[in-house]
């Protein structure tokens, strides 16, 4: 089994540092243009059918990632961003902080000590749910030999990546930082492991900077 898990491609909230979680932001056209470039650069690669968070910036990327295969595409709540309850929609800056928000300094540089608000989800529990997920994918024999595509989020491709690594701590969530918009990690499964082959991978020549 061979793994390409890719971030969704850029939205007009990720390019003001706004929180998006479990909000359906669509993707923009430079969005767009990043998952086009993606195709491409899978055009060669197989890919015998694809999972999806059921979020409209991930599963479009997939569809664009996925134009002119047949190809089958599952919605998985699992692989939803992780939710941020009241705290949707709050930009890094705010004027009522003076500056960075504590939401981000606490979500992104001091995640052990962050607390989710109402509604949201905790760390631990968007850990459990994409393993369970990955769990699930790796004890279907009929998947053994296939390559699958999978389209997430930030927050939730880190977690599915730490997983991988073989570590799950909260306070070293973001020790490899936040994956690039439409950024490639490859994954290979043998013997009931998964492996990291290739990690962080893009297709496209523009910089970007989205946050979750």
């Amino acid at each position: 089994m061979i793994l390409y898990i890719v971030r969704h491609g850029e939205t007009d909230w990720n390019t003001v540092h706004r929180l998006q979680g479990h909000t359906d932001i669509p993707l923009n056209d430079f969005g767009r243009h990043l998952a086009e470039e993606t195709a491409a650069g899978l055009a060669d690669t197989p890919i015998d059918l694809a999972y999806t968070s059921p979020l409209k910036r991930a599963e479009e990327t997939a569809r664009i990632i996925l134009k002119g295969r047949d190809v089958p595409l599952y919605e998985e709540e699992r692989l939803c961003e992780i939710g941020f309850g009241t705290y949707e929609g709050v930009c890094r800056d705010t004027e009522d902080a003076g500056g960075e928000s504590p939401v981000f300094r606490l979500f992104f540089r001091d995640t052990g000590n962050y607390v989710p608000p109402e509604g949201g989800e905790s760390v631990q529990e968007l850990y459990r749910r994409t393993g369970d997920f990955l769990e699930e994918l790796l004890g279907r024999e009929e998947l053994r030999e296939k390559h699958i595509l999978i389209s997430t989020h930030g927050a939730a491709m880190t977690a599915l990546l730490n997983r991988i690594r073989g570590s799950l701590s909260v306070s070293g969530f973001w020790a490899h930082k936040v994956p690039p918009n439409c950024s490639v990690t490859t994954v290979r499964a043998e013997g009931g492991k998964l492996a990291i082959v290739e990690e962080g991978k893009v297709y496209y020549k523009e910089k970007v900077k989205g946050l979750v």
